[in-house]
């Protein structure tokens, strides 16, 4: 026997003297039972083959050999291979037994074979850590939703009673969190408390959007607020500028909701009203006054929507060219691809009325820093018709009317983002009316212009407020034929055969949803499901609807209408899609038929949370 081989049995005789083992150490092994802090060794295939006796202060049942490795701890084998030489915050943790582990291995350690893994004793430095992390400041910024037409709707005894109950509510739901509230104007607050408090307003999904819906105002609309928190920046003033940028989405997207931006993750919470119209026009002769200035100052003009344009895109973008022209300002409008739904009005501008529509080789060609980029219809730059133009312009006007998204075009000179409005086309009527008079536009024009708002408002039975019908008899006078806009509707039989066979064979639930699957393949996809959900909603007892079908790309286009019971806008996140309460929509890599299927569960999801909601209310009354 050699002298190394004497020396580990010595050693081995005098651990088994003062520890008896669990399992006899495999006589290489011995050394990890002389090591402080827990260890084993773990083979090939990932099984334990030996733990020393440190390990019982891991995991509290004992022989764990022959057990897997990442079943014990869930980390694997790569793992730990890549945070070797990393900085200790690359180290993998876990939680055991009320303690905190971190897991290391050795430079010996192989993909393929033994490994000894340690783990080290981090209780205290992580407990510091989440004290650190839980003691973080957070700011939240609150703002009471249209206060001016609050104020100019409700009775002069409610006037200073709605501000009051307001107050009171939010003084004390910042005092159940430990928060400080300060009043910063007449319908702004900003609060400031821990981070480990406003996890838990957010798992509450912040409840106090339902306590201030229901004050008493004695109006047509519900009192509502708005919220925006920031956290996980560096500084205060970093913190204030996430919380800023937090409720300017959330009252983009049309108010009564809260919005989060932890970084650059964003989560949204409430959202259960319809955006409120606003009564005062104030802002669309702003925006028509700054837009005016802005094609004076500019070379030429350059408009386009979204990709795919549909009626209200395509009316919209004829009413910004027009008040171009109006200037004596060069303009075009992009357009690069269009599908059937927009052929006839498409062809009527284009080769009857001789607009001048390039496609996106030609406008990148044209367009330089003195160019005047109008988007329509969208605000997202993902979506627009041709992204480059926002890179080569410097000046970008938006106007559109959904719900502001995360990923908005940044810095544009003028944004008019209203989500109250039935469509884009509304917003631009309004916008020529303060531009100059009717003159600014002919009889196509007023046309293209109805025949957007009629498609996005579903025929003025969504969306539709007074303003909507306000613009509408203006175009009327303006000399739009309803006739001939009916017209731009029509569409092919092989179309109108898919739609019907798709409703013919549609499925209603108990729930009161209806679901509708388009088949084949389509250009047109986007615009024949949004007309089958559009005619599922007809049916008694339906309170929404979904229609799924594949488009050219082979993407699965899911439309989702509402009758305001259910927020389809809210469902419709769930697939990175978006849009209004009552009409949203997105596009998935998927089977219409699974995509339906996914659809069903998260309504299931959602109905079930607005149950519990509703009786959680009638338990608090």
């Amino acid at each position: 026997m050699s002298s190394q081989d004497q020396n580990n049995n010595s050693i081995d005789e005098n651990i088994q003297e003062t520890a008896p083992l669990k399992k006899e150490a495999p006589e290489s092994m011995s050394f990890l039972d002389r090591i402080p802090s827990a260890a084993c060794l773990v083979g090939p295939d990932d099984a334990v083959i030996y733990a020393n006796n440190q390990m019982a202060s891991v995991f509290t049942y004992s022989n764990i050999e022959d057990s897997n490795f990442f079943a014990l701890t869930g980390v694997r084998r790569k793992e730990l291979l890549d945070a070797l030489g990393a900085p200790e915050s690359s180290q993998p943790i876990i939680e055991r037994s009320d303690k905190y582990f971190e897991l290391h291995t050795d430079g010996d350690a192989t993909l393929d074979g033994e490994m000894v893994v340690y783990f080290y004793d981090v209780t205290e430095r992580e407990h510091l850590r989440i004290n650190y992390n839980e003691e973080k400041i957070v700011l939240a910024y609150i703002s009471i939703d249209n206060y001016d037409e609050l104020m100019s709707s409700i009775t002069e005894d409610s006037k200073l009673a709605v501000p009051t109950e307001v107050d009171r509510i939010l003084r004390k739901w910042a005092e159940k969190y430990n928060g400080s509230i300060e009043s910063t104007g007449d319908d702004t607050y900003v609060m400031t408390l821990f981070r480990r408090d406003a996890q838990k307003i957010i798992d509450t999904k912040f409840e106090i959007l339902d306590r201030i819906r229901k004050i008493e105002a004695k109006v047509d609309f519900p009192v509502s607020i708005s919220v925006g928190m920031g956290f996980g920046a560096d500084t205060i003033e970093e913190e204030g500028e996430l919380a800023e940028a937090a409720l300017e989405l959330a009252m983009g997207r049309g108010g009564d909701q809260a919005v989060v931006k932890d970084r650059d993750r964003t989560k949204y919470y409430g959202g259960k009203l319809q955006s409120m119209e606003k009564n005062n026009k104030g802002k669309s002769r702003i925006i028509a006054h700054a837009l005016r200035q802005l094609i004076r100052d500019s070379g030429n003009v350059l408009i386009m929507g979204h990709k795919w344009p549909d009626m209200d895109s395509f009316g919209a973008a004829v009413g910004a060219y027009k008040i171009a022209r109006y200037y004596d300002k060069e303009a075009d409008i992009v357009i690069e691809e269009y599908n059937e739904a927009l052929q006839e009005i498409f062809h009527y501008a284009h080769e009857r009325e001789s607009y001048p529509i390039l496609d996106r080789k030609k406008a990148i060609e044209i367009c330089d820093r003195n160019t005047l980029v109008i988007v329509v219809d969208t605000h997202r730059p993902g979506r627009v018709e041709c992204p480059e133009l926002l890179d080569i312009a410097e000046k970008v006007v938006v106007i559109d009317h959904h719900r502001l998204s995360e990923d908005a075009i940044e810095n544009p000179v003028l944004s008019y983002v209203e989500s109250y409005a039935s469509s884009t086309s509304e917003l631009m009527t309004e916008i020529i009316q303060y531009t100059a008079n009717r003159k600014v536009i002919k009889k196509f024009d007023a046309e293209a212009l109805l025949a957007g708002i009629t498609v996005d408002s579903n025929s003025f039975s969504i969306k539709t407020g007074v303003r909507t019908f306000e613009a509408a008899a203006w175009l009327r006078k303006a000399g739009a034929d309803t006739t001939e806009v009916k017209r731009f509707f029509q569409m092919e039989i092989s179309t109108f055969q898919i739609r019907a066979d798709a409703i013919a064979r549609a499925e209603y639930s108990e729930n009161g949803v209806a679901y509708a699957i388009t088949d084949g393949y389509s250009a047109d996809a986007q615009v024949i499901n949004a007309q089958v959900a559009d005619q599922l909603l007809n049916v008694k007892g339906v309170k929404a609807s979904f229609a799924a079908g594949r488009n050219n790309a082979n993407k699965t286009v899911i439309s989702g209408r509402s009758l305001g019971g259910i927020n389809v806008q809210v469902i419709m996140e769930n697939f990175a899609g978006g849009g209004h309460l009552n009409s949203a929509g997105a596009q998935v890599d998927d089977s219409p038929e699974n995509v339906i299927s996914q659809v069903k569960e998260v309504v299931d999801k959602y109905l079930d949370e607005q149950n519990k909601m509703k009786e959680k209310e009638e338990e608090d009354q």
